[in-house]
């Protein structure tokens, strides 16, 4: 068999681009134009003559490495103009000797997706990564406002002022009040005590007498930017949550309606409005039956993960994707290691997250994730019930149906008879007949 035979081309008319910081390389196949590989800039008008001349060059198809964020307009313009346009992974082009300067990279590229020898990346649809902007800008604001309330506490500690210990959460309606009437010049601790909360569980004696403290100058003007700076993060964050509300009535053409009094208290950073209906329309389904799972892990996981989850053909793709699948790195027939893979994947870290919260759960999950502590240690044992629960999800996602909780002790009974089975048929390999005791 000819080399020629044996690798055929798949894609005919693409490209490879290779994406810096300041300019492109772009590589073309042979004949298309008198030069087949062309540098363009960074700018916008420089892209759309990028885009002019790959239209002249009859090209359909597109491959570029996901390079920092630079790929993004890059990608965005090309999808806009008509193109197909895939990511691949750098890992799987880049460990090739020789192939690592700016011209040769967009051409070689450029060949192996001509043979069909790059796999796309996944990218969620259009409509989804819009919903995935929002969500993740969310996810920074909450994050850098944490910082300030660092801040803030550690300006109370440097004042001997350890309202944290008098109260659970100083960015709570007592400490908040306390705080920013500190920062408005009351020092007295009586006057501040009184500004507790009619449900703080503290006592109204312990709350003054941790509010005794060296009220100085500095610390007093770091404090009062602290405070700011976390009162500009809560209406970045509410802006942001509208944001992220009008996206989803988009989607899923549910109008908002005026929301009645509740005595129901919000948890911190809780969705205001009511993120399942729209989750339920929106994929058929409902993640939140599925224990450690709530609305705000489920509105994430649809963000990263899209709403068609076809595009994996089976869940062994899907948790492969999500990086929660053991290794097969195996040589000479021996298993060399079954750790799974390091992976930055945003929403196999939300699946880790909600499976370390079941440690204490009486359900089916949280039996499991006990029973492989117990056998595999804490961070092993969370990563299997992560892709426990990413089977299920990829399962109720595709048949449209909700999870069915079994409980521990259906669990616990299970795991019962599949040891009780395993003895037995290790007893008859020996000879021997296993029989219950009557105790």
């Amino acid at each position: 068999m000819n080399q020629e035979s044996s690798i055929k081309i798949v894609n005919p008319d693409s490209a490879g681009i290779d994406i810096g910081a300041s300019s492109h390389f772009v590589a073309v196949p042979t004949g298309r134009d008198t030069e087949t590989i062309k540098e363009f800039g960074c700018y916008t008008p420089d892209l759309e003559k990028m885009i002019a001349w790959l239209k002249k060059c009859r090209v359909k198809t597109i491959v570029m490495e996901s390079t920092g964020s630079y790929w993004i307009p890059v990608f965005e313009m090309l999808e806009q103009a008509g193109f197909e346009v895939r990511l691949v992974d750098a890992h799987h082009v880049r460990n090739v000797r020789g192939r690592k300067s700016d011209v040769i990279d967009c051409q070689w590229l450029q060949q192996l997706h001509a043979h069909g020898l790059l796999s796309a990346a996944f990218r969620p649809e259009n409509k989804i990564v819009e919903l995935r902007s929002y969500l993740r800008q969310r996810s920074s604001l909450i994050a850098a406002a944490a910082t300030h309330v660092h801040r803030m506490q550690k300006a109370l500690v440097e004042m001997n002022i350890h309202l944290h210990n008098a109260i659970s959460d100083i960015t709570g309606i007592t400490g908040i009040a306390i705080v920013k009437a500190i920062v408005a010049g009351e020092t007295n601790p009586k006057n501040l005590a009184k500004l507790r909360d009619p449900r703080c569980k503290q006592p109204l004696e312990v709350i003054e007498s941790s509010l005794k403290g060296n009220y100085r100058e500095e610390h007093l003007f770091v404090l009062k930017q602290a405070i700011e700076a976390y009162d500009f993060y809560q209406r970045q964050i509410a802006e942001c949550e509208e944001s992220i509300k009008k996206k989803l009535s988009s989607l899923t053409n549910i109008k908002e309606e005026t929301s009645k009094p509740t005595r129901k208290k919000l948890r911190k950073y809780e969705y205001t409005f009511n993120v399942s209906t729209h989750l339920q329309q929106l994929i058929g389904t409902d993640l939140t039956t599925v224990p450690g799972i709530d609305v705000s892990t489920a509105l994430k996981l649809i963000s990263e993960i899209g709403t068609n989850i076809s595009c994996w053909p089976t869940y062994k793709h899907f948790c492969a994707w999500l990086g929660l699948c053991p290794g097969t790195r195996i040589s000479g027939g021996r298993r060399l290691s079954s750790h799974t893979s390091h992976s930055t994947n945003k929403a196999a870290t939300t699946l880790r997250m909600a499976a370390s919260s079941l440690y204490r759960s009486q359900t089916a999950l949280g039996a499991h994730l006990r029973r492989m502590k117990a056998r595999m240690g804490p961070v092993e044992a969370i990563t299997a019930t992560a892709h426990k629960m990413a089977r299920a999800i990829y399962f109720m996602m595709l048949n449209k149906t909700n999870f069915i909780e079994a409980g521990a002790d259906f669990y616990d009974k299970l795991n019962s008879e599949k040891t009780l089975k395993f003895l037995q048929k290790k007893a008859k390999s020996l000879g021997y007949v296993l029989e219950k005791a009557n105790l």
